[in-house]
């Protein structure tokens, strides 16, 4: 008996050891690199005590001996660990491949994809370095559901991007970009390769932590960081050749000839036509050329536990497809980080870029458009051809226009951003940042005292000079706490920012400078007597407040609820705060206990949210009174002239926040292993209170547009994502996905009963093609619906068009009034994308790998502005002379060779199909051996070929079928830069 109870008395006293709290320190690492894990979440399973690694990836917490230590960090496996009365532990967490792909960046922070309640796409530098784009939101072209990019070709260009849909009328569409926290207007600047990844927050509940500049999305991009290890030094770069795709088909001198005497007999039996057998010039094939480009970029990057640091340089040199026109870029980047202490970081990262280029004459495209074929390059005496030696017109000798066009262009821009950290007490961080963005444009136009042609002289050279400036500097603050407990997990953030924006410009010209170098285009060269300049600017300033938690309970149920309470000084001041919450929602259905035996999914995930956004850019100044100073409201009095004013405009008696609201519904699943994932959106997003213009009644005397907060409009749509990934073997795998978006813009209200804003000006009799009116979208065309060709004079008299001529447009009479005027108009196009789709696939083979990407646009409409655009004998593309009417019965649809007079009226002849169909990107890489690239003292060689738009089909007769434009008057081509098959060959090294 006495055994028995020192036995029991024994194990009692062992159980009371192994219970007794005992005081742990250890290290979490990276079982693959073995670099320390910063600020990793440590916790006693089954308790609330946890804490969280320092800069070291240390840690020390008191702990059960006998209890269980809990790893959870981004991106990798949530590992246990047993105590085992251990009082050092150094643990190793295993990354997660699949995590990996799913951390994003949120705004002020980063969460894993399955605890992200919004709607957030991310896209990989492992994406954006496999095209050879030269502006990082081309390479998003095709890859984000929502997201709707229009390319230009012209060398330097920005690509105009809007995620889902147009919400504004008269203020930008274009979303906020946010470069390592500090915001810019676009991205030209930057080296694809230089970045680390791009977040497009897409939903109000995202988006919302930016308030007032988030109403038509935000675009995060991540550049990269050094990392504490072995300096690494990388190399990417390719050249290749620009090769004009779907030239269009103009008519021949034979061809057109014959187009011009048939409008001629049509307008005046009597009339002299031209001679035939003329010579013939293709202008298109004058003014095109092959085109160069290069580029290069080169990185290092390192470090050590307390500093690690990122360097790279870029250079850009990219001909234009026109001839003379080129584009040359430099881009130098330093980043920087310091580990000061434990609990103290610093760092800074400052991005320069240089940028020149030779110009060309804007209207280029539209000069060889309408140039009659007739007319030669050179006349036998070397003199330009001269349209005024034949009887077609005045007209412009392309050729002519580039010879003498004579214009530079170069900036500078330093974009920058500092920040210090510093963490304290348990779960909690001090975050300050100062960003900069300071940027310098400026051009010098020159126009020499010349005589080409009848209408390309000047009889005094002419230079002009231009130079703006911005200045802007951000300031924000956050603290954060993160903390788990138990089944419950929390980051809430809290934040101030303060933003000044200030630009200016100044515009010279002058007369008579003599030009033999550079150095002699002065203004003060020139006659002072013809010396005028121009002059403006504008400032902005912001002020915000926001926070945000980050919610969750048992891994499962998650919250996220944002405010921020902004200023700004575009609005007037007792309307200049306003508030923009948001709540987002989500289920993860997958982590229910019901979920745990049933075998189809291995993710599903459902979440709701809305969400308040502001727009901040408007017209600036429109709620200030401008006086009208006018040299004609002047008057005379006694010989001497005494200046006038007016007022010419109206301002709104009080100004209110453009604001959209959002719904955003969606669902995410993961099935076979997850190796098929599914995401579906719908949204609702409506704009409220939109700024909109109406026109003043005509006997106030005003010539302006009275514009204030007079319409809603919205967006409504749907989002559907699928990728599939397998790794068959250790040497095939191969991935494949696609998206796509259907969105449906409509202007939901207007102040005034039946008012409507006409915009789409064309360069000929005053015509306004677009219109933005209730129950229509944003911009529609509108103009007459043709019902056929007159073939005869029977068919005009019989008709409501007494003065028209066999082949001309017969307008339907929608009101059957017997008469055709404006009140026979209607809606004839939508310029705004119905439908967008991509289709990304990838493959490896052992060494070899291949990427095929494929985007397209459709239910969409183009105005074709080159062929309605006429003044006399502009040129006809081949398309048009193929299926013209010619004579009774030739054709129902086509109209004849005499477009003139109500011919030229817009009407829905004119509006063709803009869908497309597009190979955006085919890549062939191969790695070479490692055996080969270790004796070239290297890491890795890759070396790959590209070729980037090789095919596009679309049925639209013109050049490119990517026309964008302002949301009241997109979609009409009147002059587009086309883009170009690029053809490459690159290389990626790593020593």
């Amino acid at each position: 008996m006495k055994r028995t109870f020192l036995l029991i008395l024994c194990l009692f006293y062992f159980h009371v050891l192994m219970a007794q709290d005992i005081a742990i320190t250890g290290t979490i690492t990276d079982a693959t690199t073995g670099e320390p894990l910063v600020a990793a979440s440590v916790q006693v399973k089954g308790t609330t005590i946890g804490t969280q690694t320092d800069a070291s990836g240390n840690f020390t917490l008191n702990a059960p001996a006998n209890g269980t230590l809990v790893v959870n960090y981004l991106g990798y496996q949530k590992q246990e660990f047993p105590i085992n009365n251990q009082t050092t532990l150094n643990l190793t967490v295993t990354p997660s491949a699949e995590q990996l792909q799913e951390v994003v960046v949120t705004g002020y922070g980063v969460q894993e994809k399955r605890d992200v309640t919004g709607s957030i796409a991310s896209v990989k530098s492992e994406e954006l370095v496999r095209q050879a784009s030269q502006n990082p939101v081309s390479s998003l072209q095709g890859k984000v559901a929502g997201v709707t990019i229009t390319n230009s070709g012209a060398p330097g260009a920005s690509p105009q991007i809007r995620i889902r849909g147009a919400g504004s009328a008269l203020g930008s569409t274009d979303p906020l970009y946010v470069v390592d926290g500090t915001f810019v207007n676009d991205l030209s600047f930057l080296n694809p390769a230089d970045i680390e990844s791009m977040e497009i927050l897409k939903d109000a509940s995202s988006a919302a932590i930016y308030g007032v500049r988030a109403a038509n999305g935000v675009v995060l991009v991540t550049t990269k960081r050094g990392k504490a290890g072995e300096s690494t030094v990388n190399y990417n770069g390719f050249v290749g050749m620009q090769r004009v795709t779907n030239q269009l088909d103009m008519t021949n001198a034979q061809e057109y000839t014959t187009l011009v005497n048939e409008k001629l007999l049509i307008e005046n039996p009597d009339a002299k036509l031209l001679p035939t057998g003329l010579p013939s010039t293709d202008w298109y094939d004058q003014v095109l050329r092959n085109a160069i480009v290069h580029n290069h970029q080169i990185s290092a990057s390192g470090g050590s536990e307390k500093v690690t640091y990122m360097a790279s340089a870029s250079y850009l040199n990219q001909e234009g497809i026109i001839k003379g026109n080129d584009y040359r870029r430099l881009t130098a980047r330093l980043q920087t980080d310091f580990q000061v202490s434990k609990n103290i970081k610093v760092g800074y990262n400052g991005i320069f870029y240089d940028y020149q280029s030779n110009d060309i004459p804007a209207d280029i495209f539209y000069q060889a458009y309408v140039a009659p074929p007739i007319i030669p390059v050179f006349e036998p005496n070397g003199r330009y051809g001269d349209p005024a030696s034949y009887p077609v017109g005045n007209f412009a000798n392309p050729q002519a226009s580039l010879d003498w066009f004579n214009q530079k262009s170069n900036g500078q821009r330093l974009t920058g951003n500092a920040f210090g950290e510093l963490m304290f007490l348990d779960g909690f961080t001090f975050r300050t940042s100062l960003g900069l963005n300071y940027g310098i444009d400026e051009y010098r136009n020159y126009k020499s005292q010349d005589s080409l042609t009848s209408v390309q002289f000047a009889s005094r050279s002419l230079l002009s000079q231009r130079r703006s400036k911005s200045n802007m500097w951000l300031w924000e603050n956050t603290l954060t706490y993160d903390k788990t407990f138990g089944d419950h997990a929390i980051t809430a953030l809290l934040g101030t920012s303060a933003q000044e924006d200030k630009s200016n410009f100044f515009l010279g010209t002058v007369n008579d400078v003599e030009f033999d170098t550079e150095a002699d285009l002065y203004l003060d060269l020139g006659d002072p007597e013809t010396f005028n300049i121009d002059a403006g600017g504008a400032k902005g300033t912001f002020l915000s407040y926001f926070g945000r938690v980050n919610y969750s309970f048992l891994d499962r149920y998650l919250l996220t609820a944002t405010l921020r309470y902004d200023a700004s000084s575009n609005y007037p001041r007792e309307d200049r705060w306003e508030y923009f919450p948001s709540i987002g929602l989500g289920w993860r259905v997958i982590e229910e206990n019901f979920m745990q035996n049933q075998t189809i999914f291995d993710n599903l995930k459902l979440r709701a949210s809305w969400g308040r956004l502001g727009n901040n850019n408007i017209p600036a100044n429109i709620f200030r009174l401008p006086v009208n100073r006018d040299p004609r409201f002047g008057s005379i009095y006694n010989g001497v002239l005494f200046p006038g004013a007016n007022i010419t405009d109206v301002v709104p008696a009080t100004l209110f926040w453009e604001v959209v609201e959002e719904v955003d519904l969606g669902i995410e699943m993961g099935l076979l292993n997850n190796r098929l994932t599914i995401e579906a959106d719908w949204y609702s997003k409506q704009t409220k209170d939109a700024i909109f213009g109406l026109t003043p009644l005509g006997f106030l005397g005003l010539n302006g547009q009275l514009r204030g907060n007079f319409a809603d409009f919205r967006n409504r749509g749907l989002e559907l994502i699928a990728n599939w990934s397998d790794d068959v073997s250790d040497d095939i795998s191969y991935t494949i996905g696609a998206n796509f978006s259907r969105n449906q813009n409509e202007v939901t209200k207007i102040a005034t009963d039946n008012a409507a804003f006409f915009d789409g000006n064309l360069p000929l009799g005053g015509y306004q093609v677009s219109i933005t009116r209730v129950g229509d979208p944003i911009g529609s065309f509108f103009g007459y619906e043709v019902e056929g060709i007159f073939q005869n004079q029977q068919e005009i008299l019989e008709s409501p068009q007494p003065g028209a001529k066999p082949g001309d447009f017969r307008f339907r009479d929608l009101d059957g009034n017997q008469v055709i005027d404006e009140r026979d108009k209607t809606i004839i196009g939508n310029p705004n994308p119905g439908f967008i789709y991509g289709i990304n696939t990838g493959f490896r083979f052992k060494s070899f790998d291949l990427q095929l990407d494929i985007q397209g646009v459709s239910d969409v409409d183009i105005y074709n502005g080159n062929r309605n655009v006429r003044y006399g004998n502009e040129n006809y593309d081949k398309e048009f002379y193929d299926n013209r009417w010619n004579g009774a019965g030739t054709s129902n649809s086509y109209p004849s060779a005499k477009l003139t007079g109500r011919n030229l009226d817009p009407n829905d002849y004119y509006v063709e199909n803009g869908s497309y169909i597009r190979i955006r990107n085919l890549q062939l890489g191969y790695n070479l051996p490692n055996a080969l690239v270790s004796n070239l003292k290297m890491r890795n060689l890759r070396v790959y070929v590209n070729a980037q738009n090789p095919v596009t089909w679309f049925e639209y007769n013109g050049f490119s079928p990517e026309v964008g434009g302002a949301p009241v008057s997109q979609g009409i081509d009147r002059n587009v830069y086309p883009l170009s098959a690029t053809y490459n060959f690159g290389v990626n090294a790593t020593f």
